[in-house]
């Protein structure tokens, strides 16, 4: 607490709590100094990128130069945007900042990514976590986000009184029909017996990566389990609580498939937003559908349960490893097997040489860039870990059948 009175620290340990849990935003209270004195956070940056806290004297020294009453609205160079307010004391001094963020204004698409990790020098193996972790991030658009402004705004600028509950009186509810009742145990029955075993194929499914078969339960059971509602009023949240009991499943599922947990928390929290943040129940069942497949996906891409462990280790340095030198020696050395060793097996378990299991990572990556339309040829080949432009085209036309030119050229029409 430093200085600060305790009638003070009441004060921004109240708003804190009120602000984040209305608006479901990470939100910090930080000291003139820079410190973080209390916080409520749901997201924790990822590695590759640069700590929050060396942004906090830019945002203190603008609100220092403004009036009380006064809003950032602060935007760093990794496109992630917050709002800050100074909370002053009653001798009207700013002692203490509230800090509302991150979050985002814009869809975080490949291009969004893509742009990010160019202008900040971040290493392309961390795509995938940077997705994950942006998706997580709530949505906020230019009403809401002046709102929010001019709320902390007035809970800074006032002290807070104890709120009192008052409520209506407790209404019973209408005796049960149990004739009724066994009619619908009845007439459900057999869905629910369906429908525990369809979870079941589900979860193999997600489990194996398997999509096409996920693909196919999705289509083939439209419409198949929508069981009486156990809010009858409500129809939108008992589907969400349907979806929320089906994420949950297919995170177990995920997790059984070797999927990371890192990776796991960021995918399950994006639902989670999702589900809550739906408004109508087309869109809650549009939900529905991308929760398997997104899973499904997940595990096929990231996992690598099914490879020993010499040639997890080789395939997961790659991954991470793309914009930098690759030999097999160096890769052998880091999976802790012989050269001769690594080469036979990797060939045996990905299908694929060494050599060309890069090859073909870096064009995927590549091809992510070229989509974007952003970037010149020449530093998406230098950032994806080619120095020669030649070869950069040669190599992907070994595997796209056209050069990059051609590739960017096929998007336009």
């Amino acid at each position: 607490m430093l200085d600060m009175e305790p009638q003070h620290w009441s004060k921004v340990n109240k708003i804190a709590k009120i602000v984040h849990q209305v608006t479901k935003l990470d939100i910090r209270i930080i000291d003139r100094n820079g410190h973080t004195l209390l916080e409520s956070v749901s997201h924790q940056f990822p590695a590759c990128m640069t700590e929050l806290s060396v942004e906090y004297e830019t945002i203190l020294a603008c609100l220092d130069n403004h009036p009380p009453g006064s809003y950032f609205y602060y935007v760093n160079s990794c496109g992630l945007e917050f709002i800050a307010s100074a909370a002053t004391e009653s001798n009207d001094l700013k002692t203490s900042y509230v800090l509302l963020g991150p979050f985002l204004s814009s869809n975080p698409d490949s291009d969004f990514i893509s742009g990010i990790i160019y202008l900040n020098r971040l290493p392309i193996g961390e795509r995938k976590v940077l997705q994950e972790f942006y998706q997580s991030l709530r949505m906020i658009s230019s009403n809401e986000g002046t709102s929010l402004g001019d709320l902390l705004v007035q809970l800074c600028a006032h002290e807070p009184v104890d709120s009192r509950l008052i409520t209506t009186d407790i209404q019973t509810l209408p005796p049960v029909d149990k004739e009724q009742q066994r009619a619908d145990i009845a007439d459900n029955y057999n869905i629910i017996d369906v429908r525990y075993r369809y979870e079941k194929t589900v979860m193999n499914a997600i489990t194996k990566g398997d999509t096409s078969a996920v693909n196919k339960l999705v289509k083939e059971t439209a419409g198949l389990f929508e069981l009486p509602d156990r809010f009858p009023e409500s129809p939108i949240r008992s589907a969400k609580n349907l979806l929320i009991v089906s994420n949950t499943i297919c995170r177990i599922a995920a997790e059984r498939g070797g999927m990371k947990p890192m990776q796991l928390h960021m995918l399950s929290e994006r639902f989670a937003i999702m589900i809550e943040r739906a408004s109508n129940l087309p869109h809650i069942k549009k939900i529905g559908e991308r929760i398997m497949i997104e899973y499904c996906e997940a595990v096929k891409e990231d996992s690598t349960k099914q490879y020993s462990m010499p040639v997890k280790k080789a395939v997961d340095y790659i991954s991470l490893h793309l914009d930098q030198p690759l030999t097999l020696s160096g890769l052998a050395e880091t999976a802790q097997v012989s050269a001769s060793h690594l080469s036979r097996q990797f060939k045996l378990e990905t299908g694929m040489g060494v050599t060309d299991y890069v090859n073909w990572k870096r064009i995927e990556e590549s091809k992510l860039y070229l989509q974007s339309g952003t970037l010149p040829i020449t530093d998406i080949a230098f950032l994806v870990g080619f120095n020669d432009l030649n070869y950069f085209g040669r190599v992907f036309k070994k595997y796209t059948d056209s050069t990059p030119s051609q590739y960017v050229h096929s998007l336009i029409k």
